[in-house]
């Protein structure tokens, strides 16, 4: 009776719902239920709205508190000396007796909001005890007072809470891995399970305006959402009222569906102009304005782009005016929306207003499967693609990396990277606004002095960045610029180990390498505080699956081909344009040469198109260039391949290191026990190797000096 009056009070005030009862019952009898953890009132949550009377572990020193009589009274409770090496065995026992035990593996509730540290213990206990695994999600326990992470987000009295049961699964340890080993894997399986039950209960069916406006009803409209240089911070109410506004001036030069362009630095400004087409339906296409006007009239060209949104200041401080220039020439329409918000008047003010406040009824929003953004491939290698993205490309890929990484509300981002680039936007921005994370965007990477600084002062705890930009920071910040930093994560190109020693020495700070591309909206894999492997891009993400595809001439790997939500929906091309050209099967070959270990890490070896075969052996560039960052740390290296008519192909190294010789290059490469085919045939010597804006070396200007 007990049981029933309080399940109806808390059906009653929390609004529960429990979605997938049906997995229970295909769970059978013997079962480990494993639950997040999220506030004190999750185990009376399991307790009442599981179909049966569960066992729970229950450590025996929290048994023995008069105060969780009455809830041990509601259950079958299994006291757990954890002290006691006997105890484990005891639940496993209890379990084989076909019976069903509930267990949270993070062991303590979270501090963050999300997934936290997760115990070997409850892994091994499914492993021993031959059992299924039930996974079961509680969401909106954490926004109670009851939670550990009140006062760091706004709480709610009586928030609505859900439970989500998944469909049962198993583990199987091989059976020649024992002891410690064994258990460590079991830990490892059991947090693969439960990132990945995060992931397939989350809502990735919405578009990006739509998660925008549920955070501002979760964090409240004077939650501030970002700030720039310019010091002016925004909150979602404003975010969205402004978000309204523009969204009303830019209807009326554009149509729904249409791609727009954007050309813009990182500025709150450029946020909300991002913001007013998503609130419109239109879909921004991000312009790398730092490729100059040949690639940007192609991107318009591709993207069949016919309005174009700006700003003054920045074509003028940006010295873009040339460019801009040209790309009007072609028949693009160039709107500044300096003078944009001279017509907007104080109607538009009032009505964007209200309008904002009543968002859900007079927001419309399309199908999460339509186009959220346009983004271009670097051209590093060829003329530049537009890649279509949709909102649930986006939003699955935020929550695959929200379910191994534990950022919330109290974080600060700090994003220098441009947001035309997929790792700027997805990463540095979406991520963090769509999560509730306050972000400061500073509008330029390269300003190796400021940046350091603008951490320092803006007290950010989570950065992004290339080896590039990373190893510029770390030689000019003072020891204390990243006091407050808790992550940096890094990508778009191989981190070099002398930048990982240097940022761990200097600053006390680990980076984290991952690795994406702007097909996957990116992310495809990173090292986490949890499974962290130097020299490697981390473990594919939970909701993605691969195959390694056979190549000629490589022996340990294969050519990296993945599936997943996070897959783009095509290409638009250059000898196509308007036209989406989807992926086949929602597979993306990489063209990335890797190895992928008995643990899951990401080695890569290169790109495809970046072997050269010499005297019938396949060679990595990208193996090369990092011998010669070793050699040579201070200085940039880019190694390409040309025609040769006695070996196939040769090397060519352009390098900005104006002593470079041969023979030092053979020496080392001896050492190292490297064979002679990979050391460049010919070296040339430039002032500055040529970078692509975010980062990347821009290896079809790099040939052009081999060749040259």
């Amino acid at each position: 009776m007990l049981r029933s009056l309080l399940k109806r009070l808390f059906t009653l005030l929390y609004k529960v719902e429990v979605k997938g009862l049906e997995n229970y019952k295909k769970a059978g009898d013997r079962v480990l239920i494993i639950v997040n953890h999220l506030s004190f009132l999750d185990a009376v949550l399991v307790a009442l709205f599981l179909p049966e009377k569960p066992m729970f572990a229950v450590n025996s020193f929290i048994a023995e508190r008069w105060y969780f009589k009455p809830f041990l009274a509601l259950v079958k409770a299994f006291p757990l000396d954890p002290t006691n090496p006997m105890a484990t065995k005891g639940i496993i026992n209890e379990i084989k007796k076909d019976n069903k035990c509930v267990i949270f593996p993070e062991g303590r509730i979270t501090v963050t909001g999300s997934l936290m540290k997760v115990y070997e213990g409850p892994g091994m206990i499914a492993d021993k005890a031959g059992a299924q695994i039930l996974p079961v999600r509680l969401d909106g326990a954490q926004y109670s007072p009851f939670s550990r992470i009140k006062g760091k987000v706004r709480t709610h009295l009586f928030p609505k809470i859900t439970l989500t049961m998944l469909e049962p699964r198993t583990f199987d340890v091989p059976a020649e891995i024992k002891g410690r080993a064994r258990r460590h894997a079991a830990g490892v399986k059991l947090y693969d399970l439960m990132s990945q039950m995060l992931f397939d209960s989350s809502d990735y069916d919405k578009t990006l305006f739509q998660s925008v406006l549920d955070q501002s009803h979760i964090h409240g409209r004077k939650h501030v959402i970002a700030e720039d240089a310019m010091r002016k911070p925004i909150n979602y109410g404003q975010l969205i009222t402004r978000s309204f506004i523009l969204g009303e001036k830019i209807a009326q030069d554009t149509k729904a569906s249409e791609y727009v362009g954007v050309m813009l630095p990182n500025m709150v400004s450029s946020i909300v102009a991002f913001f007013a087409l998503q609130a419109t339906g239109r879909v921004p296409a991000m312009l790398n304005f730092s490729t100059g006007a040949k690639n940007l009239i192609s991107a318009c060209n591709t993207a069949k782009i016919k309005t174009i949104y700006t700003s003054k200041q920045f074509v003028t401080t940006g010295k873009l005016t040339e460019v801009v220039e040209a790309v009007e020439k072609t028949g693009v329409k160039i709107i500044y929306l300096e003078d944009l918000a001279k017509t907007i008047t104080i109607l538009d003010k009032l009505k964007g207003l209200v309008t904002s406040r009543f968002a859900q009824v007079f927001y419309e929003a399309p199908n999460a499967d339509s186009p959220a953004v346009i983004l271009f491939t670097s051209g590093s290698e060829g003329t530049p693609k537009g890649v279509v993205l949709s909102h649930r490309n986006i939003q699955a890929n935020r929550y695959q990396l929200a379910s191994r990484v534990d950022f919330g509300p109290t974080d600060i981002v700090f994003n220098a990277l441009p947001i035309f680039h997929s790792f700027g936007l997805t990463g540095g921005t979406l991520l963090p606004i769509l999560s509730g994370i306050r972000t400061f965007f500073y509008p330029s990477p390269l300003h190796y002095r400021i940046v350091p600084e603008l951490v320092y002062d803006t007290n950010a705890t989570i950065m992004f960045g290339t080896d590039t930009f990373l190893s510029g920071y770390a030689r000019f910040a003072n020891a204390y610029d990243f006091y407050s930093i808790r992550y940096v994560f890094a990508g778009a190109e191989k981190l070099k180990e002398e930048t990982r020693k240097l940022w761990a020495e200097k600053y006390g700070v680990r980076i984290f390498e991952g690795y994406g591309a702007t097909e996957t909206s990116p992310a495809l894999s990173t090292n986490t505080p949890m499974h962290n492997k130097p020299g490697t891009v981390g473990r594919l993400l939970p909701g993605i699956s691969y195959e390694l595809e056979d190549m000629p001439g490589i022996e340990d790997g294969g050519k990296l081909v993945v599936c997943g939500q996070n897959v783009m929906k095509g290409y638009l091309l250059h000898d196509q344009p308007g036209v989406l050209v989807p992926p086949s099967d929602n597979k993306y070959d990489t063209g990335d040469i890797v190895s992928v270990d008995a643990d899951g890490y990401i080695t890569i070896k290169g790109r495809a198109k970046r072997f050269a075969k010499i005297a019938g052996e396949m060679v990595s560039l990208t193996a090369v260039e990092t011998y010669l960052a070793k050699l040579w740390p201070e200085n940039h290296h880019a190694v390409v391949n040309i025609p040769d008519a006695k070996k196939g192909e040769a090397l060519v190294l352009v390098t900005d290191k104006h002593d470079a010789e041969r023979s030092d290059i053979s020496a080392y490469a001896k050492s190292q026990g490297i064979s002679e085919l990979s050391v460049p045939r010919t070296i040339k010597m430039v002032d500055k190797v040529p970078l692509l804006g975010t980062g990347k070396t821009d290896y079809v200007k790099v040939k052009e000096l081999a060749e040259g």
